[in-house]
This record gives C-alpha cells, sequence and structure tokens, in this order.
C-alpha cells in the first residue's frame, strides 16, 4: 500500500442526537472530504452487518480519509476548513478515537 488512511471515529455526546444536530454534522463532515490534500474518502454510520464478537457499533460516525503522503495528512490537519469544523462541533462529541494507517 502507498499513502496513509486517518479513520476518526465519533461518539456523540447527549444532547447532540437529533436529526436536525446530526444534518449540521453530516454536513461538516462532507465538507472535510473537500479540503486540497485528501485524496478520497467517505463518512458513515455503522453499517447494518451482523453483530459478531470483534464488531464494535458503539459509535455513531466514522471518517475514513486517503492521503498520498503523510505530509498530505499534516497538510489537512492544518487546514483552515479543518480547524473550522473541530472548532464548531467538539463540543458536539462524547469521545474521538483516530487511528492513523501507512
Amino acid at each position: 500500500m502507498t499513502g496513509m488512511e486517518h479513520h476518526v471515529y465519533f461518539w456523540l455526546a447527549d444532547g447532540f442526537k437529533d436529526e436536525t444536530m446530526r444534518g449540521e454534522f453530516e454536513a461538516g463532515l462532507g465538507a472535510l472530504l473537500g479540503i486540497g490534500t485528501v485524496g478520497g474518502g467517505m463518512w458513515g454510520r455503522p453499517a447494518a452487518t451482523p453483530e459478531r464478537p470483534v464488531t464494535d457499533k458503539s459509535w455513531d460516525y466514522a471518517l475514513s480519509l486517503k492521503f498520498a503522503t503523510v505530509a498530505d495528512h499534516d497538510a489537512y490537519q492544518d487546514a483552515p476548513a479543518h480547524h473550522e469544523f473541530v472548532a464548531r462541533f467538539k463540543e458536539r462529541w462524547a469521545k474521538v478515537l483516530v487511528m492513523d494507517v501507512e
């Protein structure tokens, strides 16, 4: 594999799970896909796959982004749109888990 992937899992805080707030959060996730150094990706909710002991569906949203290089990932982290997303939505999540793969 070349490049790297950035995976982020979000658990929404109580009080931020109504459909209006979910819609705003989803729009914010979609905007992250448009940052220039992002080479592709998606966001979504837990899939309707069968329950298995190794499957964790406790999270509310996931974001998966692809980058050609670690430098592209680092530029994404410093992009104004990324900073705006964090500032706007950080109070809406109870927990965030990031897993980067290269």
